[in-house]
């Protein structure tokens, strides 16, 4: 049986409440983190989407809407994130 292969965004997100100038500490641990689980389970990862700085309140995050792109053109076919609330859920149709 062939084994899907799974294209990759890993999403990185951060509050701005975090007040910090440039990329964060917490950024930084995120990538690390989501590096090592996709290489474990043999992920493909095609990008990295970040958005330091932004709230998760807001969709119009700039790396969050160019994964959705990527998800809809058919470049990944899967996204890893930290937890539920760095990526929030749409619904794409």
């Amino acid at each position: 049986m062939k084994q899907q292969i799974y294209n990759t965004a890993l999403y990185l997100r951060l509050s701005r409440d975090d007040e910090l100038q440039g990329e964060s500490s917490s950024i930084t641990t995120q990538r690390s983190m989501l590096r090592l689980y996709a290489k474990e389970h043999h992920l493909n990862v095609i990008d990295e989407y970040i958005d330091d700085g932004w709230s998760g309140t807001n969709f119009d995050r700039p790396s969050f809407q160019r994964m959705i792109e990527d998800i809809e053109v058919g470049k990944i076919n899967c996204v890893v994130t930290k937890d539920l609330s760095r990526l929030d859920i749409v619904k794409i149709s």
